[in-house]
């Protein structure tokens, strides 16, 4: 996957017009939907029957970020509810190959994402069971957070995992997107980037999508 997709996320739209925020990003590769609970992490969003009603009005793929404890419950019905791709926390799965099976086996692509103190190598041997990698660039919960650069090392293993094995895995970095990081995330080889307040903190959000896209292609061309 060399293409470098930009998914906006939600979390720094304006939720009373949500309808009307998704049509600002019709740029966008997919919408970026972060799902969380006030158990996993410190925060409380929207939940299954919210994202049910942005599927059927978003014209872009939808890409769930499951912020949620008893994910293996939940993540399913997500996938059932017609989600391209959902992304579950390994940290709160008690079966993820099962899990990650599960949302593949009901027409989703599978995510997996580690927060930024959980290593890589010891799910390398997962790799097939997944679509996407997601490796937070941020402690999960709020947006608007500064870009931890110690997460880079962990993205440049994975990458390195992924190319050996041959995969068309996409690794996906979120927290701290913005035009002063996009780079360093492409150069270690992130390919799918998720952005907030980046995309709608501007005043033309798709503008800002092409130019993030456009960023990151050159930082992996250089």
């Amino acid at each position: 996957m060399s293409k470098c997709c930009i998914n906006p996320s939600i979390l720094s739209a304006d939720f009373v017009n949500l309808e009307a925020e998704l049509q600002r990003i019709s740029a966008a590769d997919a919408v970026h939907v972060d799902v969380m609970d006030n158990h996993f992490v410190p925060n409380l969003t929207i939940g299954l029957p919210v994202v049910e009603r942005i599927q059927q009005v978003s014209a872009l793929p939808l890409d769930a970020h499951l912020m949620i404890a008893d994910v293996d419950r939940w993540a399913p019905l997500y996938a059932e509810a017609g989600l391209a791709s959902v992304t579950f926390h390994v940290e709160a799965s008690a079966a993820p190959v099962k899990l990650a099976r599960d949302l593949r086996d009901r027409g989703a692509k599978a995510g997996m994402a580690l927060r930024p103190a959980t290593p890589v190598e010891p799910y390398l041997d997962m790799l097939p069971e997944l679509d996407m990698l997601l490796i937070m660039t941020v402690e999960p919960g709020f947006g608007g957070q500064k870009f931890l650069d110690i997460t880079l090392p962990k993205i440049r293993r994975a990458a390195e995992a992924v190319r050996g094995s041959g995969l068309p895995l996409a690794i996906q970095v979120d927290g701290g997107i913005s035009p002063e990081t996009i780079e360093r995330a492409a150069e270690a080889g992130a390919n799918v980037f998720v952005a907030g307040s980046a995309v709608y903190g501007t005043g033309d959000p798709n503008d800002a999508i092409r130019k993030l896209r456009a960023q990151a292609e050159a930082a992996v061309q250089e």
